[in-house]
């Protein structure tokens, strides 16, 4: 580790942990799907919605919210407002990357608060940090987001309007492929609260109500332009209203909360609370159940929208082999954050977090799975992003294109 600039030497002559993954290297690519050019026929457009897995710099941008390198040290040497060392899943899918196939090579989705350098010719990302399902109506909760995306597509679509009318059109809209990754925050705060795990888990089918809700808005149910956001949102019988509504979803689950260090370091750690892997058995059995009930929404709605394709992806079970697996990813220390203070075995301090005075940081380069204690390196991601493009995770299985491909 190294507190700023300084760093922890080996104290015996044994290679770096990442020298084994480099022996490894050539098994693990044997296992990733093999580099292929994207199929689209047309340009790809990509709206996200979810928490800061996916927030590209929407919170940095909408409030100005400081994420301090080394954030982003890793491939844009510089902070972009992400938390992670270097690029997300959602930026890996949408990039052509040495190990990663079917990438569509489209530029990173611009923060929709981002009012500086955003180009949303290709979508908008309107994932925040720290956002949930519930409570409604308050910055950034899932139900807003959608709101906000319900506006920018009037504005984009009015033909009265001033300023770029033309960068997204009917087409486009209806070809886009709609991403969700939400529902970690909503469990977490549950366990955070002192919520005893029956309580948290009786508040899961409002958690996904609200997804529900969500998906219903973007395909069209009880939506058009006369109608205020907010009844888009909350209609209790809606009608369909989807002749430009989106048909193409993309929908991740929720990762293994009781793996991460921060959890770890605050959660309860009693005897018979951790998995055989050290993982905090309460919360993944909360977001396994989470996980279940999201499949079968998915299952549900494929049924009741019509002409829709709504992709399920257990990301799940890609983050906990991670975790369980990773001497074969080149992981050393699964559970220690790369970023943060405190040293092993976690490596994580609320009052000294990654990129605040004091933090202490992992050298450039050696290889970890948690970059904050929260978040995943780019290292992780690359993996991570690798599993989905291999359709193996997916339900349909189709490819991450196949939005843009027909």
């Amino acid at each position: 580790m190294a507190s700023h600039s300084q760093s922890l030497q080996h104290s015996d002559r044994r290679p770096p942990p990442h020298f084994f993954f480099l022996l490894l290297l050539p098994c693990l690519l044997i296992s990733l799907p093999n580099p292929v050019l994207s199929r689209c026929l047309h340009t790809p457009v990509i709206f996200s919605f979810g928490d800061s897995n996916s927030d590209t710099g929407g919170l940095a941008a909408g409030l100005g919210f400081p994420v301090n390198f080394p954030n982003g040290r890793t491939f844009f040497r510089r902070s972009t407002g992400r938390l992670s060392d270097g690029r997300l899943i959602i930026d890996l899918l949408l990039m052509v990357q040495p190990y990663v196939g079917q990438s569509l090579g489209a530029n990173f989705l611009s923060p929709y608060l981002d009012s500086v350098k955003s180009n949303f010719s290709n979508g908008a990302n309107f994932a925040i940090v720290g956002s949930s399902t519930l409570p409604k109506y308050v910055p950034f909760a899932l139900n807003i987001q959608v709101m906000q995306f319900l506006h920018f597509k009037a504005s984009l679509l009015d033909p009265t309007a001033a300023g770029p009318r033309h960068l997204i059109n009917d087409e486009g809209f209806q070809n886009a492929l709609y991403m969700f990754d939400i529902g970690q925050n909503d469990l977490a705060d549950s366990f955070s609260k002192n919520l005893s795990y029956v309580e948290v888990v009786k508040r899961i089918p409002s958690i996904l109500a609200e997804i529900k809700h969500a998906i219903q808005a973007i395909f069209g149910f009880g939506y058009q332009f006369s109608f205020t956001a907010v009844d888009a949102l909350t209609l209790p019988h809606p009608r369909v209203m989807h002749d430009q509504g989106g048909r193409k979803f993309w929908i991740h689950n929720t990762g293994p909360l009781g793996c991460l260090p921060q959890k770890l370091t605050l959660g309860p750690k009693k005897p018979g609370n951790l998995d055989p892997h050290g993982c905090l058995s309460a919360y993944n059995d909360a977001a396994r159940l989470f996980n279940e009930g999201l499949r079968h929404l998915c299952q549900e709605m494929r049924s009741e929208l019509k002409d829709s394709t709504i992709v399920y992806v257990d990301i799940f079970s890609i983050k906990y082999d991670l975790i369980a697996n990773s001497t074969k990813y080149g992981f050393s220390s699964p559970l220690m954050a790369c970023c943060g203070y405190g040293g092993p075995p976690y490596n994580y301090d609320i009052r000294v977090p990654c990129g605040q005075p004091g933090h202490q940081v992992c050298d450039e380069g050696s290889r970890f799975a948690s970059w904050d204690g929260i978040h995943y390196t780019e290292d992780a991601n690359t993996i991570v992003a690798s599993q989905i493009l291999s359709m193996d995770y997916s339900a349909p299985r189709v490819p991450f294109d196949f939005f843009c491909s027909k």
